[in-house]
C-alpha cells in the first residue's frame, strides 16, 4: 500500500481523479436505447485521449477492453461488445485511468431509458451505500467501519452485498492493499491514516449475494439472474473530511 504524502502526489491523484470523473460523465450522457456497449467503450477511449490519460483496464491481466460494461444481471467485469442497450436495462460503467503513473477508478450504474421502480430503488440504495461508506473513510476509523456502513444500509433495504468482489487501495498501481469488503463488523481491520487512497465500491444484488463467472472467464453474474448495481469512487483519507477524487 502506497501512502500519498507529498503535495505533488496529492495533486497528481486529484488530476487523475478529475480526468476520470469527466470521462464517466461523458459516458453516462451517451447511455440510451440503441447504443451498443462497444460504442460506449470506443467513446471512453476518445474521452480518455482528450484528457491525456491511458485506460487502466486494457490489458490488465489480459482484460480485452478499455472499460467494464456490466448489464442487468452482470455484477462486474462485463466485456463491451455488440449488445444493444434497450429500454428498461440498467448498465454499470466501471472505468479506470492512468495519468503519468497515478491511477483512479470509478463506477456508476445508469438507467437505460425508463426502468421499473424496483430497479430504480436498487440503483438508489447502492449509490447511498457508497456515500455512507465514504463517510466512514476518516483517519483513526477502522477499515471495516466502511464495510459495515455499506452492508447495514444495503441489507436494511432488503438487497444483498456481493462478497466475492471487494474494493481496494489505489495510487501508483490500479490495485493495492488493503482489500475493502462491502460487509463486516465495525471497529475491525487496519486503522485509516491520512494519505491512504481507497477505491470504495459497493456491488449490490437484488436477490442472492452469490455470483458465478461467465464462460468468457471474466464477467461475474448473479447466481439467480437478478439485477445488480455498482458504484465506486476513489477516496483520499485526510486529517478531516474524506476527499472524493473522482467526483466533479
Amino acid at each position: 500500500m502506497v501512502i500519498i504524502k507529498t503535495a505533488e502526489e496529492i495533486q497528481a491523484m486529484k488530476k487523475a481523479g478529475m480526468a476520470l470523473a469527466r470521462v464517466i460523465n461523458g459516458l453516462t450522457k451517451a447511455v440510451k436505447p440503441g447504443v451498443t456497449t462497444k460504442e460506449l467503450d470506443n467513446l471512453a477511449l476518445e474521452l480518455m485521449s482528450a484528457e491525456h490519460v491511458l485506460p487502466a483496464f486494457k490489458g490488465y491481466h489480459g482484460f480485452p477492453a478499455n472499460t467494464c460494461t456490466s448489464l442487468n444481471s452482470e455484477v462486474v467485469h462485463g466485456i463491451p461488445g455488440e449488445r444493444v442497450l434497450k429500454e428498461g436495462d440498467i448498465l454499470s460503467l466501471d472505468v479506470g485511468v492512468n495519468l503519468d503513473g497515478f491511477f483512479s477508478d470509478s463506477a456508476v450504474t445508469v438507467a437505460v431509458g425508463k426502468i421499473d421502480a424496483r430497479a430504480k430503488k436498487l440503483i438508489q440504495v447502492t449509490k447511498e451505500a457508497l456515500y455512507l461508506g465514504i463517510k466512514q473513510a476518516r483517519a483513526h476509523n477502522c477499515l471495516f467501519d466502511i464495510s459495515h456502513a455499506i452492508q447495514e444500509h444495503v441489507e436494511s433495504n432488503k438487497f444483498s452485498v456481493v462478497r466475492q468482489f471487494v474494493g481496494h487501495g489505489i495510487g501508483r498501481n490500479l490495485h493495492e492493499e488493503p482489500e475493502i469488503p462491502n460487509f463486516g463488523r465495525p471497529h475491525q481491520g487496519i486503522k485509516l491514516v491520512p494519505g491512504m487512497v481507497l477505491a470504495i465500491e459497493p456491488m449490490v444484488n437484488m436477490g442472492t449475494w452469490q455470483t458465478k463467472i461467465d464462460a468468457n472467464n471474466w464477467t461475474a453474474l448473479t447466481n439467480d439472474g437478478s439485477l445488480s448495481a455498482h458504484f465506486e469512487h476513489t477516496v483520499l483519507i485526510t486529517s478531516g473530511e474524506p476527499g472524493i477524487l473522482t467526483q466533479i
